[in-house]
């Protein structure tokens, strides 16, 4: 159960993480951002890192891994970062811009809490698995966390990898599918059904979960629910540009810029 403060906690985190993606990206100008799949992915992280990731830069063997495969949605990261004080404001700010290491795809940097540097999809959640498979090895009690696009299901990649997991009973592996139902190409019905998603991974032996990726209760009900036996995939059922009208729903938003009236027009909707 959670506690109506809790709620408002991570209800603010999320709106946070959400205003700083549309303020980051349209600093970035006309280089623009991925907004669309970084907007569908702000209560998921907000939920992660505020309850479940333990990452302590003094200790970082024994911290929880998440792992962001879906590497065009590295400004969400970043802005999920700033919230847990690892990122700078400075950090944001320099999204994009020359010299700065923080760009579109994510560069490793585990003193700034990023696990892997991301961009070619599936690759995240092959490393991730791997990653798993060594901290078990090694004997250590963490976590590890993929986050995966929906459209990244395409990859022949990902489901090697999610068998090989299943065969080790990687019991420390969370899968967080950001369920959206678009890529850059269209709606992924459209280009490359998965369906049914939660009996194909039921079929690979994980332990399946279905939550409101835009309901911070949902998703701490979901996490906290995680009994860590077996492999396990949370189907994060979302909307790809959330929480702005003119991106919500629209394959042509993975990636774009903010002109001053859109901009604006978006602030505005995070205020009503």
């Amino acid at each position: 159960m959670i506690s109506d403060d809790k709620l408002r906690k991570l209800t603010a985190v999320a709106k946070g993480i959400r205003r700083n993606i549309i303020d980051t990206g349209y600093l970035a100008g006309k280089k623009g951002a991925h907004f669309g799949g970084s907007l569908s992915m702000a209560e998921i992280l907000a939920v992660l890192y505020s309850d479940f990731v333990n990452y302590d830069t003094s200790n970082l063997e024994a911290r929880d891994r998440v792992i962001l495969s879906k590497g065009h949605a590295a400004l969400a990261l970043y802005c999920a970062l700033f919230e847990k004080g690892l990122l700078t404001k400075e950090d944001l700010g320099s999204f994009e811009q020359n010299g700065s290491e923080f760009v579109a795809h994510s560069k490793r940097n585990l003193q700034k809490g990023i696990e892997f540097s991301g961009g070619s999809l599936s690759l995240g959640c092959s490393y991730a698995v791997g990653v798993a498979y060594a901290c078990r090895l090694k004997g250590l009690a963490n976590k590890v966390y993929v986050i995966l696009g929906d459209g990244e299901l395409d990859e022949g990649l990902v489901w090697e990898s999610l068998l090989f997991a299943s065969h080790k009973k990687l019991d420390n592996l969370v899968l967080i599918i950001d369920h959206n139902h678009l890529q850059a190409d269209g709606a992924i019905e459209d280009v490359l059904d998965t369906a049914p998603l939660k009996e194909k991974l039921l079929a690979f032996g994980y332990d399946v979960f279905v939550a409101d990726g835009h309901s911070v209760e949902d998703m701490y009900k979901t996490l906290s629910s995680l009994t860590f036996k077996k492999p396990a995939a949370i189907i994060a059922e979302t909307r790809k540009g959330k929480g702005v009208s003119f991106m919500e729903d629209r394959a042509k938003w993975h990636h774009g810029s903010l002109n001053e009236s859109r901009y604006l027009k978006a602030i505005r909707e995070q205020e009503e």
